[in-house]
């Protein structure tokens, strides 16, 4: 039986960024980070991408080393993000506004090949990341009296 292929997902670029849109990229890898991808040994935390010259550029995403290869590799080393160029222009376009950034929200395998779902958001304030918590708790306590009534 084959092992499920792992979903990274950054938690906090939704808690911390409001996400307008998302779209999807191919990542260029090495294979013995394609590895470690696989057995989920990454960190988006602090992940974020950039447009520069015409290419898109994935900056401070962790990829520990694969035990079984050699560790020249720098695990925090900049990925060129895979994309139309149509896109890569409509992207420079946006993120040329204040306050918009690209944010890596997940990585994930499609067809055996890695692929990033890039959120193009703006930085919450703090008091919306409390009125989002607000409503979630509100939802949260919602659906349990619903689910009670229900009995």
């Amino acid at each position: 039986m084959a092992t499920p292929t792992p979903t990274i997902v950054n938690r906090r670029a939704r808690h911390d960024y409001a996400i307008e849109e998302t779209v999807e990229c191919g990542i260029m890898l090495v294979g013995a980070e394609v590895k470690s991808v696989r057995d989920g040994k990454v960190v988006l935390r602090d992940a974020y991408a950039r447009v520069e010259d015409g290419e898109v550029w994935l900056y401070a995403m962790h990829i520990s080393p694969y035990a079984f290869a050699r560790p020249d590799l720098d695990p925090d080393r900049r990925r060129k993000l895979l994309l139309h160029a149509k896109e890569i222009v409509d992207l420079q376009r946006v993120t040329d506004t204040k306050g918009v950034s690209l944010i890596p929200l997940k990585l994930y395998f499609k067809d055996r090949r890695v692929k990033v779902e890039l959120g193009v958001g703006r930085g919450r304030k703090t008091y919306d990341k409390r009125h989002a918590i607000a409503e979630r708790d509100a939802k949260r306590e919602a659906d349990r009296a619903m689910k009670a009534a229900r009995r």
